[in-house]
């Protein structure tokens, strides 16, 4: 079953967490978090989790340089890592588009 979702993280919803993910019973098979932001009047990726090669990767953006080569980000299933990256985003969405922002 699968299962999709926007989630706006500031006041302002110009900031966005966007969810997809696939499971099988309880377990999380597959899954794409993407964090998005309205800069300047565009709409920027600024981050990527998923598990497009069957791990927890995450690809950073910047605005220079666009996507970034992937790092593995949790060891842990694919469930606990879709879980600890909507937490990551949720604590550092600032930081992280104030990263792509410096890139």
């Amino acid at each position: 079953m699968g299962a999709r979702y926007r989630q706006p993280l500031d006041v302002f919803k110009t900031v966005r967490l966007s969810v997809e993910f696939v499971t099988r019973r309880d377990e999380v098979i597959d899954y794409a978090l993407v964090l998005i932001a309205e800069l300047g009047g565009r709409v920027e990726t600024i981050r990527v989790y998923d598990s497009a090669h069957g791990h927890n990767e995450m690809h950073r953006y910047t605005k220079d340089l666009g996507k970034q080569p992937a790092a593995v980000f949790h060891h842990g299933t694919l469930g606990e890592g879709m879980r600890a990256a909507i937490g990551e985003i949720q604590r550092g969405y600032e930081e992280m588009i104030d990263g792509w922002r410096r890139g």
